[in-house]
């Protein structure tokens, strides 16, 4: 709670502070005519017209009466990290778009739009690490363009919820009516303990058989399943990266029981496509196979991981919450109205 019981309630923030951290207090209507506070804690992303607009780490804008605010001060740019490696917000997104990378590129100012046929958003959408070099409304316009042209929706990737993050344009892509579809969380967690953990789980994984290469076969792309057809973008986009690494545990019809990806990057080690038969789950593979990607990066220089995850998947949440994966920053997918 940012304002305490007892203490003087004061705004002490004004239109100035846009783009800071902020916490305010607003007043809100009650049913039985009681006074009710709501404290929103988040980047101050615009102030107009009487209409405050504050950011939350999860990517949701709250639209906030200035009539309304009753408290108000510019706080941290972010909380303090509790664990893992220190890294940038800038050299982490641009590390985890190394490892899923499109098959045609083009830039917009410091934006990056990028295309690969539809296969994963990551690949198929705008990187804004920087301004567009022109106004907003003109930049949009060339985004949908320019995906439209390959038959592809448009996307915008942007990050909050850490120092130097993008809650400003996502304010404003939601102004314009874009719609957020996916909010994930990326992880970091130092790599050698993930190399030398022992499995979770209750099933025998520990003896498993983590086979690694450098390319992903037919058998490995059967268990991953996220296409209807592996063409040749697939491919591409998979096989990509600094130094890219499949593993696979041996299943029956030829289909692994488990895969994963690893792409490692100068100290990074990235971790991805972790897929495990439905019924083999809570075996122990997941880890096996992480650990096994893990012992081959350290081996190249690695010594910090990341990972991404969709922040609706508590099973997969909780799996690298027990590894020692902390969220570093969340990411989202907008999407053209």
């Amino acid at each position: 709670m940012e304002f305490t019981t007892g203490a003087r309630l004061e705004v002490r923030i004004t239109p100035a502070d846009v783009g800071r951290r902020v916490s305010v207090r607003r007043l809100t209507g009650a049913d039985d005519g009681a006074e009710k506070f709501t404290d929103t804690v988040g980047v101050l992303t615009s102030w107009d017209d009487g209409v405050v607009l504050v950011t939350r780490r999860t990517g949701e804008t709250v639209r906030i009466a200035e009539s309304s605010l009753v408290a108000g001060k510019v706080v941290p740019a972010a909380p303090a990290r509790r664990r893992g490696p220190a890294a940038s917000f800038r050299e982490l997104t641009r590390v985890a778009a190394r490892a899923w990378q499109p098959v045609e590129r083009e830039a917009l100012g410091e934006w990056e739009l990028r295309a690969a046929g539809g296969f994963t958003r990551r690949a198929n959408s705008v990187l804004p690490l920087g301004e567009p070099g022109m106004p907003l409304d003109e930049a949009l316009g060339r985004v949908r363009s320019w995906y439209g042209r390959r038959d592809l929706p448009a996307y915008i990737q942007t990050a909050t919820g850490g120092e130097g993050t993008q809650e400003p344009l996502c304010a404003e892509l939601e102004a314009r009516g874009w719609v957020r579809e996916v909010t994930a969380e990326t992880r970091v967690g130092a790599l050698a303990p993930l190399a030398d953990g022992p499995s979770s789980g209750a099933g025998p994984a520990s003896g498993a058989r983590v086979r690694l290469e450098r390319v992903c076969d037919e058998a490995w792309l059967r268990r991953y399943q996220r296409f209807e057809e592996p063409g040749p973008h697939v491919l591409r986009v998979l096989n990509s990266g600094p130094s890219v690494w499949f593993a696979s545990v041996e299943g029956d019809d030829g289909v692994p029981t488990a895969i994963g990806r690893c792409v490692v990057d100068g100290r990074w080690a990235g971790f991805m496509a972790v897929e495990v038969d439905p019924a083999r789950r809570r075996q122990g593979l997941a880890s096996t196979v992480m650990r096994a990607l893990a012992g081959r990066a350290l081996d190249e220089g690695a010594s910090a991981a990341w990972l991404q995850v969709e922040s609706d998947n508590d099973a997969a949440r909780a799996l690298y919450e027990g590894m020692g994966f902390a969220t570093h920053h969340l990411y989202h997918h907008f999407r053209a109205a």
